[in-house]
């Protein structure tokens, strides 16, 4: 019987995303797991990882907000952007002053462009970027443009500084940290980094490897089960008739009587019983709601 929800997992320093994945898939007997947003190895944090239909909804996850609190130290770059690499640059960062870093953070915020790492799973060619750095090759990578809602200074300790940003999908603190260092003239890399937030997952409600396992032991895991629609909530919502719940089911596009327009293209939407069934998109050229998920 398929298990339907989302774990708000704190994923611990030293374990891959993917095998906080393994490990779910393994207790819960579903096949069908995925997380939304991967956090590298020397990270911590929120991962919230995706069960049965909820896996349908992992683009919402891995496009919402997030906010991290990343250390990083001055005078020292690496190769991979953080403390896994090696030490490629090594500058006296003494001069540096503090109302200075608060200036140029200022300057990160809004929309801008960042060059993703070597060191990271973007692929060129079908190959990880990361295989190729670790053969010592190095490719070109075009900037992106990446949302950077806030940073916020929190700890000022000459070489370290420690800040909270808030940002959009796609954005790399590794490479804040490497540009920020480039900017200082001094270098940087990322010390340490902590998710606290992923969309509408806290990690103040996150669960411990420890703690999951104790809810599996106990037989009560699924009761620390996140509903699919939880991270829905920024859509419009339906209730439909058994006649319209059919056309949806075979894909035929449906008139709704919900908002859209250039922010609101996606709705859900429920059987009279309160299941969810479906998500449709708005097209537009016909002004009716196409069903893009259908999740039963």
């Amino acid at each position: 019987m398929s298990v339907d929800g989302i774990l708000n997992i704190i994923k611990p320093v030293g374990k891959s995303s993917f095998s906080m994945v393994s490990l779910i898939r393994r207790l819960s007997g579903e096949r069908r797991v995925g997380h939304a947003g991967t956090l590298d190895r020397a990270a911590t944090g929120v991962l919230p990882v995706c069960l049965g239909k909820a896996t349908r909804v992992v683009e919402f996850l891995s496009n919402s907000r997030k906010i991290y609190r990343a250390k990083m130290m001055l005078g020292v770059a690496t190769d991979t952007y953080d403390t896994d690499g090696s030490i490629i640059a090594e500058e006296d960062c003494s001069s540096v002053e503090k109302s200075q870093l608060e200036h140029l953070l200022s300057s990160f915020v809004g929309v801008i462009e960042q060059i993703p790492p070597m060191y990271s799973a973007l692929k060129r060619d079908g190959i990880p970027l990361h295989r190729l750095a670790r053969a010592g090759v190095e490719v070109e990578r075009k900037p992106r443009k990446i949302d950077i809602y806030s940073i916020d200074l929190l700890e000022w300790q000459p070489p370290f500084f420690t800040i909270d940003v808030e940002c959009g999908k796609g954005t790399y603190i590794r490479s804040l940290a490497y540009d920020i260092g480039q900017a200082l003239g001094c270098g940087a890399h990322l010390a340490s980094l902590v998710r606290l937030k992923n969309g509408v997952f806290d990690i103040a409600d996150g669960l411990t490897i420890e703690q999951l396992e104790d809810a599996f032991n106990g037989g009560y895991w699924r009761d620390v089960l996140h509903p699919v629609d939880s991270v829905l909530t920024h859509m419009p919502a339906a209730i439909v008739s058994i006649d319209m719940e059919k056309d949806i089911k075979n894909g035929i596009s449906v008139d709704l009587n919900v908002e859209s327009g250039s922010d609101i293209d996606w709705c859900r939407v429920y059987t009279e019983d309160g299941e969810l069934i479906a998500l449709l998109r708005y097209k537009s050229s016909i002004g009716k709601w196409h069903p893009r998920k259908v999740l039963i």
